[in-house]
């Protein structure tokens, strides 16, 4: 079964995700909160940024009792692992933070480097180590049973995927605000996307929701050739 990545973010009509000052928005309301848990419930792990960590100290959970029991009768975790991906080749976090509380699996992604043991990082239970690509890297989770990935953030994170042309889907929740400022979903910076994520038929659009509080969900399909 080949792997999947899908970004879910809640954004402001300008594209922000958090205010000119920064720091966490919580953006999405109680509609995005259930197309959120949809999507949890379909994920095998969520792929989230060091940084992302460091600003909320705790990952997305399962609410819905529907959906936690559909997974347990499917013979799967009630909740999808968290796999946190740094930059760093032993980082640190502290472990009284609510993250390492929840009722999840912990896994990190973390840098190669021959030096270092493949031993476990305090508070993880399992620790990956990036190969040399992106594409190769989520071949490798995908050997390992993690097929279905989310991506939460943070921007750095979300930038590097896009540059790789790995994503291949977007849940964007369009909420009703404009914040203004330097916090978009894909950080400025002088190295250009992939031209072909901008074509015209780049995208395929799978649904558009209606959400509460006029919050309104997009998923788009990322249109790939056969020999991609």
């Amino acid at each position: 079964m080949p792997h999947k990545l899908r970004l879910v973010l809640a954004i402001s009509l300008d594209g922000r995700l958090a205010p000119p000052k920064g720091g966490a928005a919580h953006l999405g309301g109680e509609g995005d909160r259930k197309v959120l848990d949809r999507a949890l419930a379909w994920a095998d792990g969520c792929l989230l940024g060091a940084g992302t960590l460091r600003a909320h100290r705790c990952t997305c959970l399962i609410h819905d009792p529907e959906l936690l029991q559909k997974r347990l009768a499917a013979g799967r975790s009630p909740q999808p692992s968290a796999l946190v991906v740094t930059s760093r080749m032993q980082p640190q976090f502290p472990l009284d933070w609510p993250f390492f509380h929840q009722p999840l699996e912990r896994q990190l992604l973390r840098p190669a480097d021959p030096s270092l043991p493949d031993g476990l990082i305090p508070g993880f239970d399992h620790v990956h180590v990036m190969a040399d690509s992106w594409r190769q890297t989520l071949d490798g989770l995908a050997s390992k049973g993690l097929h279905r990935l989310l991506l939460l953030g943070g921007a750095s994170l979300t930038s590097s995927l896009l540059l790789a042309d790995a994503v291949d889907e977007l849940q964007l929740t369009l909420t009703p605000r404009v914040l203004g400022g330097r916090h978009g979903w894909i950080p400025f910076t002088e190295e250009s996307l992939p031209s072909a994520l901008a074509v015209a038929d780049a995208w395929s659009l799978q649904e558009c929701m209606p959400l509460e509080s006029n919050e309104l969900m997009v998923l788009y399909r990322r249109r790939r050739s056969s020999s991609v």
